[in-house]
């Protein structure tokens, strides 16, 4: 079975070389050449085009900043849906909007493929070592023939249920994930003015009922979790820029099903000022910098 694999990025190339790593025969495309370069070092063919690419490969995954991106790869006279083969199973794991996904999806139907919109939680550090959790919506039997594609990238998949669910489930997951890492700063900011040690703090809170993910995992100050971009000057991980987008997404997505989300937009609210002082590219966690004033 040969897949394709467009979208050479900081979380696409790795996916793509698990996949070559695991025994997968696998094209890939992307606008940059030295992407597509490292991918050849580990086994995959370079395909010439997305149109090339379309015309060889059963299973075709991508890997987008936006759901322009995605459309522009998938839609017009160049793209994925003009020349793949009847029966394609295209796989999107971009973070895009649940409306788009849902388009894609039911023009793919139309014309005789199958479409699976699977975005991922796990950052980078998820995509090397091949522990990504993967949100799908989409056809059961799809799933299905796409578990293998999944096991090889992945640790853990679950099937949210139809077309956009996938996405639902990522939008709903990382405004979570924002609201709860500006609370877990919040505390620790709070925590600090007040004289108790951070260490002291942490071990507290990790074994009563404010331990959360952002606190045990991710942990925003530097000390208490090794692993966490605190400890590594803010490195992502998962971006500022693309937890904004996520937060954007889950917001649009809101306003349009008249679904309450005051924290989530209070979320954005601070994201966008962390973006703003020009910590876009920071990880997510240095939302904290904000919270102490602290942007140098």
């Amino acid at each position: 079975m040969k897949i394709g694999f467009i979208g050479l990025g900081h979380m696409g190339s790795p996916m793509a070389t698990r996949l070559c790593q695991t025994g997968f025969d696998v094209t890939v495309f992307d606008l940059i050449p030295t992407a597509v370069a490292t991918l050849v070092k580990v086994g995959a063919t370079a395909a010439v085009d997305i149109a090339s690419l379309a015309q060889h490969c059963a299973i075709i995954i991508t890997m987008l900043p936006q759901g322009e991106h995605v459309e522009a790869v998938y839609l017009g006279e160049n793209g994925l849906f003009a020349h793949a083969k009847v029966g394609t199973l295209f796989i999107d794991c971009s973070s895009i909007g649940v409306d788009t996904t849902r388009q894609l999806a039911s023009l793919a139907t139309r014309q005789g493929y199958s479409h699976l919109d699977a975005p991922v939680s796990g950052g980078m550090s998820g995509a090397i070592n091949g522990t990504l959790t993967f949100m799908v919506g989409g056809k059961f039997n799809d799933f299905n023939q796409a578990a293998s594609v999944f096991a090889a990238m992945g640790n853990h998949c679950v099937h949210a249920g139809d077309h956009g669910n996938g996405q639902a489930a990522k939008i709903c997951n990382n405004m979570l994930l924002g609201i709860s890492m500006i609370a877990t700063s919040e505390a620790f900011v709070l925590a600090n003015k007040l004289g108790l040690d951070k260490q002291v703090f942490f071990d507290i809170a990790a074994n009563a009922s404010g331990q959360c993910w952002s606190l045990t995992q991710y942990c925003p100050v530097p000390g208490p979790v090794p692993s966490s971009p605190a400890n590594h000057d803010y490195q992502p991980g998962f971006s500022t820029a693309m937890m904004l987008k996520d937060l954007r997404l889950s917001q649009a997505a809101a306003a349009k099903v008249g679904a309450s989300t005051p924290l989530g937009a209070q979320a954005t609210a601070l994201y966008t000022l962390l973006n703003n002082h020009g910590l876009n590219q920071a990880d997510f966690s240095a939302i904290i910098k904000l919270l102490q004033g602290d942007l140098t």
